[in-house]
């Protein structure tokens, strides 16, 4: 990453082209042009890390889903495939279809809505703290560069430049109030803005809220379909378990993991996770029962 951020602002001012933070793939570096004798195999060091991501860059990276989706889609996915499951396999054992079928989208509704606005309402924090952050951020640098150059400082202490190359971003940096800003919220302050827009927390909320409500229909569906509930409550638990093991699965495969051995782990965990809550569930309602 530190190869990307020095390309984006080891760049030269002169040239006049708008600072793009979304891509620093595109820098303006004619440093060497403007150098002297004295500075030139110092700066050599900056060339070489300007190649190095020039050729990172010209490799084609596969299209992902955006993590943030697939997180929020796992919350709800992972709740809505055990905590309804857990609690029309709990009440199976009523022998009732009516109280499980009853039961079961009652819960699914007042479940949905609930994570749905507590994704909502976590994202909407995370906003309101990415704001607060980059007014205090904006105040810093309009105050003086004292300590927005100390912080850019710390942002570089575990790479070990040189005092060379750390002047020259700083210099880079300094030129533009607002590309100093964006500096530091996003690498300082580790903030990105595409992560905090305001149609975020809506996003968040749906996808959660979507999540838990299939994952938990499919445990209702074998009670809605069987008119037996000894049946019903055997293929919600065939469905379940192909459905948890199955989730597993495909949530580790999307974030990029290649090896079928991690794949395979991470769905049978899935799959034991939510049997044992299932077990649990039924437990309960058996020991009260009796």
């Amino acid at each position: 990453m530190v190869l990307a951020i020095l390309k984006a602002l080891l760049s030269n001012n002169n040239k006049g082209e708008k600072y793009s933070p979304l891509r620093p793939s595109s820098p303006q570096n004619d440093i060497e042009s403007n150098s002297s004798p004295d500075t030139r195999s110092s700066k050599s060091k900056a060339d070489i890390l300007d190649e190095k991501s020039q050729e990172a860059n010209e490799h084609t990276w596969p299209a992902r889903i955006n993590p943030r989706i697939i997180s929020d889609a796992t919350i709800g996915l992972s709740d809505g495939l055990t905590v309804p499951f857990a609690l029309t396999a709990g009440l199976s054992a009523l022998g009732d279809s009516k109280i499980v079928i009853y039961s079961g989208l009652a819960e699914l509704v007042a479940g949905g809505i609930s994570m749905g606005l507590g994704g909502y309402l976590g994202a909407k924090s995370e906003a309101e703290a990415y704001r607060a952050a980059l007014a205090e951020t904006r105040e810093i640098v309009a105050q003086g560069p004292q300590k927005a150059v100390s912080l850019v400082r710390s942002t570089f202490t575990s790479f070990e430049f040189s005092e060379l190359v750390l002047s020259e971003i700083l210099t880079s940096l300094l030129a533009s109030p607002e590309r100093l800003v964006d500096f530091l919220m996003r690498f300082h302050h580790q903030l990105v803005e595409a992560d905090h827009a305001p149609s975020r927390a809506y996003i968040c909320g749906v996808t959660i809220a979507f999540g838990y409500v299939v994952g938990g229909f499919l445990a209702l569906l074998p009670y809605l379909l069987l008119p037996r509930i000894q049946d019903a409550f055997l293929g919600s638990a065939i469905v379940m378990a192909v459905a948890l093991f199955g989730f597993g699965w495909f949530k580790t495969a999307v974030v990029g993991e290649k090896s079928v051995v991690i794949c395979l782990k991470t769905g049978v965990q899935t799959l034991v996770l939510g049997g044992i809550a299932a077990g649990a569930a039924v437990g309960c309602v058996k020991a009260f029962g009796a």
